[in-house]
C-alpha cells in the first residue's frame, strides 16, 4: 500500500499588542532638596518630606515641604467656626496650637493656616476654612488704607473641588451672604467686589478651602498680588517665616513652612516673593500664602520642621493637614 505523505500543520503566529501602561505623574525631583521622609518616622508612601539646599534665593535658609500624591492622599481643614454663621468673624471656639491638632485629628502633616486677631477678650479669624464643603469662616472683608478709609480687598483663597481640581482664587462675601471668587484681584480696593468687580465673578463652591494672602502663583505664573489684597501688615518685603501652600502640574500638593527671625543664627527668613520663586522652582502652577511668622509651623508626626520664632507654637484659628 502507498503511504501517505504528511506534513506538520502550519502554526499561526499570534501576535498581541502590548497593552499601554498608564504613564506615572512626573516626578520633579526637587533639585537640590533632601527627602528626609525617614526621619520622622513612618509615613504612608504617597506622603514625603524634603528639606531645602542651604540656600534659597541666594539667602540662608532652613526650610522643608510636605509633598503628597493626590490621588492617594486627603488634604483636609481644621477651624474655629464663626459666631451664629454671621460675618463679624467673631467665634467661641478656642483656638489650637499645632500639636493641639495633631493629637485630635491624627494625622501625618499638620501645617498652620489662615490669619486671625485678637480684640480685647474676643477671638477673631480673618481667612476662609472650608471643611466637607461647609463654610467655617469667611476671609475678612475690609481693610483700612493710609488715610483711615475702610477698602474692600478681594482676598486669596486656594481651594479643590469636588472633582479634586485645585485653583488659587480671590473671594469676597457680601453682608447678603453672596459669596464670589475671582479669576483676578481688585484693582480698586475702595470698590467693593460683586456679581460684576472684579471681572470674571462666579458663585463661590469647594469641598475643601483655606484662605490667607495673598496669591503667589496662577495658572503657573508669578502674581504675588499682596498691593492688590492690602497685605501689608506681614512684611511682605522682609524676610520673616513663612508657611505657604500650591499644587503642582503633576497634582501633588505642597506644604511649605520656612524658619527665620534668627531662632537659628543668621535665618532671617524670606519675602513672600521668594516663597513664590521657590514654589515655582518646585513646579507649583497655583499657591498662595498662609499666615506666618510666629504662627509658621509644621509638624510632621508630631515633630516640629522648624524652629517657630515664638519660642513655642502659637494657638492659631485654622491649621491644613495632609492623611
Amino acid at each position: 500500500t502507498e503511504t501517505e505523505e504528511t506534513s506538520e500543520p502550519e502554526v499561526t503566529e499570534i501576535v498581541t499588542e502590548e497593552e499601554e501602561v498608564p504613564e506615572e505623574p512626573e516626578d520633579p525631583g526637587y533639585e537640590g532638596w533632601t527627602d528626609v521622609s525617614d526621619s520622622f518616622g513612618t509615613l504612608p508612601s504617597y506622603i514625603r518630606i524634603f528639606k531645602a539646599p542651604s540656600q534659597l534665593q541666594d539667602k540662608d535658609v532652613i526650610a522643608y515641604i510636605a509633598e503628597a500624591d493626590m490621588t492617594q492622599a486627603e488634604w483636609d481643614i481644621w477651624s474655629v467656626k464663626i459666631k451664629d454663621g454671621g460675618l463679624t468673624e467673631q467665634t467661641n471656639d478656642s483656638f489650637k496650637t499645632p500639636d493641639q491638632v495633631y493629637d485630635s485629628e491624627e494625622c501625618p502633616v499638620v501645617i498652620n493656616g489662615g490669619y486671625f486677631y485678637w480684640a480685647g477678650n474676643n477671638r477673631y479669624t480673618a481667612s476662609l476654612a472650608v471643611r466637607n464643603s461647609e463654610v467655617l469662616a469667611y476671609n475678612i472683608g475690609y481693610e483700612y488704607d493710609d488715610a483711615g478709609k475702610t477698602c474692600f480687598p478681594a482676598r486669596a483663597a486656594f481651594r479643590m473641588t469636588d472633582d479634586g481640581a485645585f485653583d488659587a482664587c480671590w473671594t469676597y462675601v457680601n453682608w447678603d451672604f453672596t459669596h464670589y471668587m475671582y479669576p483676578v484681584p481688585s484693582d480698586n480696593p475702595s470698590q467693593k467686589p460683586s456679581a460684576t468687580y472684579p471681572e470674571g465673578a462666579e458663585k463661590f463652591e469647594a469641598k475643601t478651602a483655606i484662605g490667607g494672602g495673598p496669591v503667589l502663583i496662577d495658572e503657573g505664573e508669578f502674581v504675588n498680588s499682596y498691593e492688590k489684597e492690602m497685605f501689608y501688615g506681614i512684611s511682605p518685603d522682609t524676610d520673616q517665616p513663612r508657611s505657604a501652600v500650591g499644587v503642582t502640574a503633576a497634582g501633588r500638593l505642597i506644604f511649605f513652612v520656612c524658619e527665620g527671625r534668627q531662632m537659628t543664627s543668621g535665618i532671617y527668613g524670606l519675602t513672600t516673593a521668594d516663597v513664590a520663586e521657590v514654589l515655582l522652582e518646585l513646579g507649583c502652577v497655583e499657591a498662595i500664602n498662609l499666615d506666618g511668622g510666629g504662627s509658621s509651623c509644621m509638624l510632621v508626626n508630631g515633630k516640629e520642621t522648624i524652629k517657630v520664632s515664638d519660642g513655642s507654637q502659637r494657638a492659631v484659628a485654622s491649621t491644613l493637614m495632609l492623611k
